[in-house]
């Protein structure tokens, strides 16, 4: 007879290498990311992290950064996203995850993140709103277009294509970035 597998745990989590959430008690690896994506997600970030110090207002946070979330419906009890901002409590331990959702989540698409990857796309939207994120962007560097969700109008996303400003709203009041910029 096999084994009862364990479940993973946070603790878990924290001692992986390389980028991974926490799923139904298993550790999710994702596969590393190429230059374009990398590079979308970092002038994204940086914005961000210019708005939150200019403020005073919320932290920004790059890739890989941990978000503890308790056990969502769908099991996920992490998120890694590309790019991030938070408004919630730092942790007592600045060496660990963050505790709850980020309230602003940025996802950038890889080569594979196209096609059949749509339904898992949609599904961690689902998870962050259910987590308490307000806003996700779903940033296409293929297509040079940004696809703003928010969870009070998750199924109807606003599209933000070059010669716009894309905002974050209501996550990040007044923070705006220009799509060319984006992905120059």
């Amino acid at each position: 007879m096999p084994l009862a597998r364990t479940a993973a745990t946070l603790d878990d989590l924290a001692r992986v290498e390389g980028k991974a959430e926490l799923v139904s008690g298993r550790i999710v690896h994702a596969l590393p990311t190429g230059f374009r994506p990398g590079r979308v997600a970092a002038r994204i970030f940086r914005s961000l992290d210019d708005f939150a110090e200019a403020t005073g207002r919320g932290v920004a946070l790059p890739d890989n950064v941990g978000f503890a979330v308790p056990e969502l419906s769908s099991g996920r009890e992490s998120f890694s996203p590309d790019a991030a901002y938070y408004l919630g409590p730092l942790p007592s331990n600045p060496m660990r995850f963050l505790q709850g959702p980020p309230t602003f989540a940025v996802e950038v698409r890889s080569e594979n993140d196209f096609g059949p990857a749509e339904a898992g796309m949609a599904a961690k939207r689902a998870d962050y709103f259910e987590a308490g994120t307000l806003v996700v962007w779903d940033v296409d560097p293929i297509g040079g277009m940004v696809r703003k969700y928010r969870t009070d109008d998750a199924a109807r996303p606003i599209e933000f294509v070059p010669d716009q400003e894309a905002d974050a709203e209501p996550a990040v009041p007044g923070w705006r970035l220009a799509v060319e910029r984006i992905f120059a």
